[in-house]
């Protein structure tokens, strides 16, 4: 039995891969979605070449299992695609933010041709002359525009808490939703790692918190203890709750493994990561009929 939502993996795991490559390595173990990361090395928004690119990725994705094609989501987590010095600078909490805007409006255009499900973004963290107070009020104020760019285009924006950023938990998203009027184009995203580091009720309560809202889900193990993206097995987290959470929830997105630092091990670990989320979702399924979710997850 399949789960209800798509299994993916992201193309920030496949660096050294050329794109198409790691498409096709993708197709071949068996996902049904793609998290596509816009930058360097694979599809550079602003590149002369970029609508051609588009064109042709978007040509790769329908070509995917079995010519039913496979589902996306456009990540925006590129390092240092606007600044060679600085990391993700400049961001939407950044008191010049143009790059980034024109920067997240190139991969609203992108999803609308891809038919991506989502952009997902995050809101940077805070620089070292504003106060918080500054800081939110410069993303609350740009968000508007993004959103409406994204309506416009029939896509759908998807915030994600990182920790260290100024959005940092699902709370703080949800607050951020709120201000700005809970626009339908506006989501969130979770990733589960980061729900050990940083959400106070754990991975199942950031999930359920976030479910009404909910548009994309990355998947990684990690310590409790600090931010690191690890392969499953290798850090703390507990896989068949997390899948168990998301089907009780109903969630039917996309799930991408995310593994930003493990290109070097990219085909073994697709492989890998998919047979570890299939084998976590037949102890969910193999759990007695109603159980509830801590009870399935200890199957």
């Amino acid at each position: 039995m399949r789960p209800p939502f798509l299994l993916g993996y992201g193309t920030n795991g496949f660096g050294d891969h050329p794109l198409h490559t790691a498409l096709d390595v993708l197709d071949d173990v068996g996902y049904d979605a793609v998290a596509l990361t816009l930058g360097f090395p694979h599809l550079d928004p602003f590149a002369p070449g970029a609508p051609t690119e588009v064109a042709a990725v978007r040509a790769h994705l329908r070509r995917m299992r079995g010519g039913t094609g496979a589902a996306a989501v456009i990540e925006t987590g590129t390092r240092y695609l606007l600044d060679p010095l600085h990391k993700h600078r400049p961001t939407l909490v950044d008191r010049d933010a143009t790059l980034r805007m024109r920067y997240l409006e190139r991969a609203i255009e992108v999803a609308q041709e891809t038919d991506a499900r989502c952009v997902s973004f995050f809101s940077g963290i805070l620089p070292e002359d504003a106060a918080p107070a500054d800081g939110w009020a410069r993303l609350r104020d740009r968000l508007p525009e993004l959103v409406r760019y994204a309506g416009e285009r029939g896509v759908r924006l998807s915030i994600e808490p990182e920790p260290g950023m100024l959005v940092e938990t699902v709370a703080d998203a949800l607050r951020l939703l709120a201000e700005v009027g809970e626009p339908r184009e506006l989501g969130v995203t979770v990733d589960v790692g980061h729900c050990l580091v940083v959400e106070p009720d754990g991975v199942e309560g950031a999930l359920r918190a976030a479910a009404p809202y909910l548009s994309n889900v990355q998947l990684d193990d990690m310590p409790s203890s600090h931010h690191e993206h690890r392969p499953f097995g290798e850090g703390e987290i507990d896989l068949p709750h997390v899948l168990a959470t998301l089907a009780d929830i109903g969630y039917t997105g996309v799930a991408a493994v995310e593994l930003p630092r493990h290109s070097h091990d990219a085909p073994r670990l697709a492989r890998a990561s998919r047979t570890a989320l299939l084998r976590a979702w037949a102890d969910v399924v193999g759990a007695p009929e109603g159980a509830p979710v801590s009870e399935r997850s200890a199957s």
